[in-house]
């Protein structure tokens, strides 16, 4: 739910859809080359988008990644008997 408030998933939506129009619009007059660029243009907005999401998750699962620390003590037996 939290995606539908996400400004970059709506600029996403909204390039997805002017490219399927445009590649609809190239088939409907014959237009070709048109109707190629438009679904490249589709999946690259789609692709670009994809990438930024996994790059975002990336920076907050690495942000938020805590280190473990083990220490070790030894003992002699000396300092036992003391």
């Amino acid at each position: 739910m939290e995606k539908l408030k996400s400004r970059k998933f709506w600029i996403c939506v909204a390039a997805a859809l002017a490219s399927l129009g445009a590649s609809i619009a190239g088939l409907a007059t014959s237009n070709e080359v048109v109707a190629v660029i438009g679904i490249t243009c589709t999946v690259i907005s789609t692709a670009i988008y994809a990438f930024c999401e996994a790059w975002v998750d990336a920076s907050s699962a690495s942000a938020t990644t805590t280190s473990k620390v083990t220490t070790t003590t030894t003992v002699t037996q000396k300092e036992v008997q003391k």
